[in-house]
C-alpha cells in the first residue's frame, strides 16, 4: 500500500509541490471547480506531475450548483440525487472523465449524494440510471468510476453497484465519512464492500452528536476509525491500493498533521 495525499487542483494545474514536500510520489487530484476542467489545464497537470515525479492515482471531480454538507439540505442538493440538476451534473462528470483520460488517471471519483436507502423510492431508478450513464461514459474512455463513501450505508453502495452493473465501478472508501455521517463502522464495512475498494482516504472523525450536523473531522489517530485495526483488516482482505491522506483544514497545521499521519501510517503498515 503506497502512501499519498489529496492534492487540490489549483494554480492552473501547478499544484504538485504540495505532494512532493512530504516526500510522497502519489496523489488523488481533487477538482472542486468545474471551470478548471479544460484541455489546457490537463496539459499543465500532466507536465507538472511528471516534473515532480508524482503519479495521479485517481481524478476526483465535483459538480456545479448548490451543495450542503449536512443532514437537512444535503439530501436534496448533493451529487446526482436532485433531479433538477442531474442532467447538467452528469455532463460535468463526463467532462471530468475527459480530464482524467487526458492526465492519465485510471478512474474518476465523486460523491453521488444521498442515494435512497429504500430501493422502491420514486427517485432511486433515476439515480441508478444517471450513475450508469456516467459509468458507461467512463468505460468508453478506459476509466473506472468510483463512489466516495459518506452519504450512504455500505449496503446501499453494494446494492447500487449491483444495479448499475457496468463492471467498471469501485469504491473510494473514506472511513471517516462513514463515521461523520453516522452510516457505519468502517472496519465492519469491509465485510460488505471490501471487494469493491479501489482507493482509501486516510481521514478520521467523530460520530454525530447533533441530528442536523455531521460529526467532526479530527487528526488521524484521534478519532473513531481505529486505524491500526482498519489497516490490518485492509491487509487481511488483500487491499494493495493507495492510502490517500485527507486533512480538511489549511495552513501549517494541515502540513504538520499530514506529516504526522505519514509517519504513523508507515508504522501501522509495518
Amino acid at each position: 500500500m503506497e502512501i499519498g495525499v489529496v492534492n487540490l487542483l489549483k494554480n492552473e494545474g501547478r499544484c504538485f509541490e504540495h505532494v512532493s514536500r512530504f516526500g510522497l510520489q502519489v496523489c488523488q487530484l481533487m477538482g472542486w471547480e468545474p471551470h478548471l476542467c479544460t484541455p489546457e489545464i490537463a496539459d499543465t497537470v500532466r507536465q507538472e506531475s511528471a516534473k515532480h515525479q508524482v503519479r495521479v492515482c485517481a481524478m476526483w471531480g465535483w459538480v456545479s450548483g448548490p451543495g450542503q454538507w449536512n443532514f437537512t439540505e444535503g439530501p436534496t442538493t448533493l451529487g446526482l440525487i436532485p433531479e433538477q440538476y442531474r442532467e447538467e451534473r452528469v455532463q460535468t462528470l463526463k467532462n471530468w472523465a475527459d480530464f482524467a483520460e487526458k492526465i492519465g488517471a485510471p478512474a474518476l471519483v465523486t460523491h453521488c449524494g444521498f442515494i435512497p436507502e429504500n430501493m422502491t423510492d420514486d427517485n432511486y431508478d433515476g439515480v441508478v440510471e444517471a450513475i450508469r450513464e456516467v459509468a458507461v461514459y467512463c468505460k468508453s474512455k478506459g476509466l473506472e468510476f468510483w463512489f466516495e463513501t459518506g452519504q450512504e450505508t455500505p449496503v446501499v453502495l453494494l446494492r447500487t453497484i449491483e444495479r448499475v452493473g457496468t463492471g467498471n465501478l469501485g469504491i473510494n472508501l473514506d472511513p471517516a465519512n462513514l463515521i461523520l455521517y453516522g452510516k457505519g463502522n468502517p472496519i465492519d464495512a469491509l465485510d460488505v464492500i471490501g471487494p469493491y475498494i479501489r482507493n482509501v482516504h486516510v481521514k478520521d472523525g467523530m460520530y454525530p452528536t447533533d441530528g442536523d450536523k455531521l460529526g467532526k473531522e479530527v487528526l488521524v489517530g484521534t478519532g473513531k476509525v481505529n486505524f491500526p485495526a482498519f489497516i490490518a483488516k485492509l491487509q487481511e482482505i488483500g487491499y494493495t491500493g493507495e492510502l490517500i491522506i485527507e486533512r480538511e483544514i489549511s495552513g501549517e497545521e494541515q502540513a504538520r498533521d499530514i506529516q504526522k499521519t505519514v509517519d504513523n501510517l508507515r508504522r501501522w503498515i509495518g
